[in-house]
């Protein structure tokens, strides 16, 4: 959700359905297609949407875009735990609030289990913003151009091929046959490993929604004659892809089609994917590239028959991403800290003693703040309620410990992460999970890559039996303190 300065998606726009419509395909499994389990699409609010992203925090951002359409993506979790992407938008890029609300709702409505779906929208004041699925393993782009553990394997290629015509398959199906811009920067990595391509894409962010982002070596010829989008400029994209999939590289078409056309495919095929494919099986995919590379749009393939074409040469179909793509895929694949393991287990006296020992040292910046401050009675007091606090937690006198750190907090002069953190191992100490999450989100507000608070979710939501919930914010936790670790 990101453009090409993206470090994990896209942003990309469609526009309402001009020029020629492609054939609509019959989806006979469709209710196995849809994504399960997602709320239905809604408004969000601007206070909602600060809080998901802890005031829009800059060690949030997952992608930024500043040339056509400038906006940032900011990754982020709502009320109920659920991760999320939130786009941003320049004041500038929707004028019409109307216009912007018809699109989200229209794209708000698609629900398949092939995108990183739409679930709400923000439109306050000059303020628009998208809600998406959150996806946490990168673009394709990172994995074909910018890999840093191991190449895409073939079978991994073949498989985003065919997810992605499966996506288009889909939005055509429902209407929205227009994707603007389609690259390896808008196919983004979900949980699993699974490729997911972006409802960003399906939406205009633009004022005339007429602009094409990408470099014009990989623009449409007819949207270079007519400046114009269409569901078969959608599918010359989609050959660019399967090109990026062959090579590994970003290749003009024209330079690729020279290639083609001399019978060169081992400069058009990545070096990395040697004696992982047979010349037949190259050569099934460079035809079909080449197809949708046409010049004249009328000759391209519609998604419906892409489909086709790539369900036949599908290979290790019954290897899941994750390990095809080498991704850790639950908490049980990473090393849990000694804190990890202690939510785990839900052991709340050894969660006890490790925050006993780590104290206060990651409130950066309070103490000086504190000092600065310490000649009014009021702070005087307030520092009083978190040393009795801190006195009453560490004697484990949790229901003390509480009534001390809520007046430290309803005071408000000063934040700190630790008080939050301490505070919600009270409450769960005192059979309050409910409460003791909200401390911890807080916790993560204020601190948004502090692993302690991520810990103390996975403690809290355990504690309230959101299984699934619990191990996605362990594992989140495991990754901030290896990141941290590292540095």
């Amino acid at each position: 959700m990101g453009c090409e300065l993206s470090k994990f998606s896209a942003c990309c726009w469609g526009s309402e359905q001009d020029g020629s419509v492609l054939e609509a395909p019959s989806i006979d499994k469709e209710e196995n297609n849809e994504a399960d389990g997602l709320p239905a699409f809604q408004d969000y609010t601007i206070d909602q949407l600060r809080k998901a992203t802890s005031g829009f925090a800059i060690e949030n951002i997952v992608s930024e875009h500043g040339e056509k359409a400038p906006n940032v993506v900011y990754k982020g979790k709502l009320d109920n735990q659920m991760r999320v992407a939130v786009k941003r938008f320049n004041r500038s890029a929707w004028p019409d609030a109307r216009q912007f609300l018809e699109e989200a709702r229209a794209v708000g409505q698609l629900r398949n289990q092939r995108l990183a779906n739409l679930l709400g929208c923000c439109c306050e004041g000059d303020e628009r913003l998208l809600v998406a699925e959150y996806m946490p393993n990168d673009t394709l782009a990172k994995h074909l151009f910018h890999w840093e553990t191991q190449p895409m394997k073939w079978a991994m290629r073949l498989r985003v091929a065919l997810y992605l015509s499966q996506a288009l398959e889909y939005c055509t199906s429902k209407g929205r046959a227009l994707y603007h811009d389609l690259n390896a920067y808008r196919v983004l990595f979900d949980d699993d490993g699974n490729p997911r391509l972006s409802c960003f894409g399906l939406m205009k962010n633009s004022r005339d929604g007429k602009s094409y982002s990408t470099n014009l070596a990989f623009t449409p010829p007819e949207y270079l004659r007519t400046g114009r989008v269409t569901p078969e400029s959608v599918i010359y994209s989609f050959g660019t892809l399967l090109l990026d999939l062959l090579s590994g590289k970003h290749i003009p078409p024209s330079h690729a089609l020279d290639l083609i056309r001399d019978k060169n495919l081992q400069m058009l095929t990545d070096s990395c994917l040697e004696g992982q494919f047979s010349n037949d099986e190259g050569a099934e995919l460079v035809h079909l590239a080449s197809q949708c590379l046409q010049y004249e749009p009328r000759e391209r393939p519609n998604p419906k028959s892409l489909v086709a074409a790539l369900i036949p040469v599908q290979k290790d179909s019954e290897v899941p991403s994750h390990v095809l793509m080498g991704i850790p895929h639950d908490s049980a694949a990473l090393p849990l800290s000694t804190l990890g393991e202690a939510c785990l287990r839900m052991d709340l006296t050894a969660i006890h003693e490790i925050m006993e020992k780590i104290g206060y040292k990651d409130d950066e910046g309070a103490a000086t703040e504190l000092s600065f401050q310490m000649w009014t009675n009021q702070m005087q007091e307030t520092l009083n309620s978190k040393k009795k606090g801190d006195v009453a937690f560490r004697h484990k006198d949790f229901r003390a410990a509480i009534d001390c750190y809520t007046q430290f907090i309803d005071v408000g002069t000063m934040v700190s992460p630790t008080v939050f953190a301490r505070r919600s191992l009270s409450y769960l100490m005192s059979d309050m999970p409910e409460e003791a999450l909200n401390d911890a989100s807080q916790a993560q507000v204020i601190s948004p890559v502090w692993n302690i608070a991520s810990y103390l979710q996975a403690a809290a939501l355990f504690a309230v039996g959101r299984e699934n919930e619990a191990q996605v914010a362990l594992r989140e936790g495991s990754v901030l303190e290896n990141k941290k670790n590292a540095n």
